[in-house]
């Protein structure tokens, strides 16, 4: 199922989606200092071709600089980036069948802000003790 959804994403949104991710890349690493905001569009390139049955997860490891890094990402890429899901997912709510593509693509959204600091991974990798996010029926701990 997780092809199929795959598929149909790609044919609907996919691919000019992960074009506006691709275009952001080349003009980060054009740009020299940006290039670790060129490297994690490149990234995020690849997670909006493909995204079903992966999902992405933050990094506690993520210090002040990817703070400051999505703060100047926002300014730089990340609204133009939001405002093309906003705008994708509202086009693909216009049909039923494209209606969970758009909340997929608005699910997006948060991504596209603040994408330093976060990692894609495949759905079946993400485990509790690794992290921090519980999985299946396994009950949460107490902090």
């Amino acid at each position: 199922m997780r092809t199929i959804g795959n598929f149909l994403w790609f044919l609907l949104a996919g691919w000019w989606l992960a074009l506006g991710y691709v275009l952001a890349g080349l003009l980060a690493i054009v740009l020299i200092i940006t290039i670790p905001f060129g490297i994690a569009s490149f990234r995020l390139a690849g997670y909006v071709v493909w995204p079903f049955g992966r999902t992405v997860v933050v990094s506690r490891e993520a210090g002040i600089w990817s703070l400051v890094g999505n703060v100047l990402w926002i300014v730089l890429f990340g609204w133009e980036l939001a405002l093309i899901h906003l705008t994708a997912g509202l086009l693909l709510c216009l049909t039923i069948i494209g209606i969970p593509f758009g909340v997929a693509c608005w699910k997006m959204v948060p991504l596209a802000l603040i994408p330093l600091g976060t990692r894609v991974v495949p759905v079946s990798a993400v485990d509790s003790d690794r992290y921090g996010v519980p999985v299946g029926n396994e009950p949460a701990r107490p902090a």
